[in-house]
C-alpha cells in the first residue's frame, strides 16, 4: 500500500544543505516551496539564512532516483513459489534460466505484491522517481506490463515510476524471436508515451552478432517512430578481443547517427546499461567512444550497475586467466576524464540475476566509495549525484545539461530527502545519537530509513518521518 502523505508542505525550516561547507557562518537554511498553475506538483521558490542552531539541524538533499530497475523480478528469492530456483552454480545462464522458470509461475497477484515490496523499500529510502523494466515476451504476454501500470498509478502520489517495455529475450532469434517482437510492438504501439515512455531490449542474449545488430536497428527505429527514450542492456561480459568480436556499442552509435538521433532532433535520450565490455577499454578506446558520442551530439547516457556486474560479469572460459575477474562501467573516471554521462543504478533485487544488496541508492553510492577507490569529499558528491540529480537527467525527467549537483536550488522540483538526526539504536537519546552533518557523512555510512524523511511533489511521507510533520515541515494555504 501506498504511503499516507501529509497535504503540501510550504516551508522546510532550519536545515543543513549538501554541499555547503561546515564552516559556513550560514549553515541553516529555511527553504520555502511553492506551486505555481505550471508547476502544480511544486518549485523551491526560496532558500534563505535561518536563525536555528546547526547542532540539532536536518541535512536537506535532492531526492534519490532509481535509473534502472527491474520491477516484476524484484524479490523472487523472498516468495516461497519460487523457492526451487535459488541458485545453485550462481552463473549468467543459470539465472537467466531459473528466470524464465520463474516467469511461467508470474500471476498479477504475485507481480503486485512483489512490486509493491520494492516500491516501498525504495520510496521510503528517499526515491522519488524511477526507471522501472517490465518484461514482454511469449512466457509473460503483457501480464508484467499490465501489473506494472497498475502500480504505476497507485503509487503516483509518492513515486513517478518510468515504464520500460522490456524485451529480456530474442526478438529475432529462436523459434519465439518473432512472438516476442510482435508482443513488444503492440504493447508500445497500444500505449501513451505518459504510460510506457521507453523501449528497452537486450541484444546480447541473440543467436548471432547478426541478430543483435538487427535487434538494435529495429529498436532504435521503433523508439523513434513512436517517440519514446530506448535503453539497451548492452554488452555485458568480460571477453578480450581476441575471444569475442567487436562491442555492440559501436554498433548502437552508428545507428543514431545513421538514423539523426541527435540532441537537436529530439529531446528523447538512450541509456546503455552494464556494458562491462568497455571495463577492458584502454585510453585510445575511450578517447574514440568520447569523442563519437559528443562530435555528433548523441543523447546517450550510461549507467553502471556494480551490485549485479561485480556478482555476474566474468570471463568466459577460452578468455585470459585471471583470479576472479570483475568488472564494471568504472563511472566517475567516465564522468570527470572523459566528459560522458554516467550514473550508477541498483538494478535487480532479490532474484538469482543479484542475490544481495537492497532497494537503497545510498548503498549503492556506499559500495561506490570501495568498487571506485572514490573516498573523497568530491567522489561522495560526484556518487550522490549519480543515484539523485544526474540519474533524474540520464533517465530524461529534467531538461538535458540541467545538474542541480548536491545542493538544493531555487527552481529545482520538491523531490527531496531530510536526514533528521535520530537515534535507531535505543542506546542513545536523539540529542546524543551520532549525526550526519555533510553528504560525504551520508554517502560514506547512510543513515537508516528511521532518520529519513522524504518529500515528493511537495508531500511528505508519513512511514519515513522520524519526527512530527511540524518539527521541520510547515503546511498552509
Amino acid at each position: 500500500m501506498p504511503p499516507k502523505l501529509t497535504p503540501q508542505a510550504k516551508t522546510i525550516k532550519g536545515v543543513l544543505l549538501g554541499g555547503v561547507a561546515p564552516t559556513d557562518p550560514e549553515a541553516t537554511w529555511d527553504i520555502t516551496i511553492e506551486y505555481p498553475p505550471d508547476r502544480p506538483d511544486g518549485v523551491i521558490s526560496s532558500i534563505t539564512p535561518s536563525g536555528d542552531s546547526a547542532s540539532s539541524s536536518p541535512l536537506a538533499l535532492p531526492a534519490l532516483v532509481h535509473p534502472h530497475i527491474h520491477l516484476d523480478k524484484a524479490y523472487v528469492h523472498n516468495t516461497p513459489a519460487y523457492n526451487h530456483l535459488l541458485p545453485v552454480t550462481g552463473s549468467f545462464q543459470e539465472a537467466l534460466a531459473s528466470t524464465t522458470q520463474a516467469k511461467a509461475k508470474f500471476t498479477r497477484p504475485d507481480l503486485l505484491k512483489r512490486g509493491a515490496w520494492l516500491l516501498a523499500e525504495s520510496v521510503t529510502s528517499g526515491v522519488t522517481a524511477m526507471r522501472a523494466f517490465v518484461e514482454v515476451d511469449h512466457t509473460v504476454q503483457h501480464t508484467c506490463l499490465e501489473a506494472g501500470l497498475t502500480l504505476k498509478h497507485e503509487w503516483r502520489d509518492s513515486c513517478q515510476i518510468q515504464l520500460v517495455c522490456f524485451a529480456q529475450d530474442p526478438i529475432f532469434s529462436t523459434e519465439h524471436g518473432d512472438e516476442n517482437r510482435r508482443l513488444v510492438e503492440a504493447a508500445i504501439r497500444g500505449h501513451a508515451s505518459a504510460e510506457l515512455s521507453v523501449l528497452g531490449t537486450t541484444p546480447y542474449v541473440e543467436s548471432s552478432i547478426e541478430a543483435s545488430k538487427r535487434n538494435i536497428e529495429w529498436a532504435v527505429d521503433l523508439a523513434l517512430e513512436t517517440d519514446r527514450h530506448l535503453d539497451f542492456h548492452l554488452d555485458y561480459n568480460l571477453s578480450p578481443p581476441d575471444v569475442h568480436p567487436e562491442p555492440l556499442i559501436w554498433h548502437v552509435l552508428h545507428t543514431l547517427r545513421e538514423k539523426r538521433w541527435t540532441s537537436g532532433t529530439t529531446n528523447r535520450r538512450v541509456m546503455l546499461g552494464h556494458c562491462t565490455r568497455l571495463s577492458q577499454f584502454t585510453g585510445e578506446d575511450w578517447k574514440r567512444l568520447a569523442k563519437e558520442i559528443q562530435e555528433h551530439a548523441l543523447p546517450v547516457s550510461f549507467v553502471g550497475l556494480p551490485t549485479s556486474d561485480l556478482y555476474m560479469a566474468d570471463i568466459p572460459s577460452g578468455g585470459a586467466v585471471k583470479s576472479n575477474p570483475r568488472g564494471t562501467l568504472p563511472v566517475p573516471e567516465m564522468v570527470r576524464k572523459h566528459g560522458l554521462d554516467a550514473v550508477i543504478a541498483v538494478n535487480n533485487v532479490g532474484n538469482a540475476f543479484t542475490p544481495w544488496g537492497s532497494a537503497d541508492p545510498l548503498n549503492l553510492a556506499c559500495l561506490g566509495v570501495g568498487v571506485y577507490q572514490a573516498g573523497t569529499i568530491g567522489d561522495a558528491e560526484l556518487l550522490y549525484e549519480c543515484v539523485s540529480t544526474r540519474a533524474r537527467a540520464a533517465i530524461g525527467l529534467s531538461p538535458p545539461g540541467v545538474d542541480s549537483g548536491v545542493r538544493l536550488r531555487c527552481g529545482d522540483h520538491a523531490e527531496i530527502l531530510v536526514l533528521h538526526n535520530v537515534d535507531d539504536t535505543g542506546c542513545l537519546g536523539d540529542s546524543d545519537s551520532r549525526s550526519r552533518k555533510s553528504l560525504a557523512e551520508v554517502v560514506w555510512d547512510p543513515p537508516s530509513r528511521a532518520s529519513r524523511a522524504v518529500v515528493c511533489r511537495g508531500h511528505v511521507l508519513m512511514p519515513a518521518l522520524p519526527t512530527r510533520p511540524d518539527a521541520a515541515f510547515r503546511s498552509g494555504v
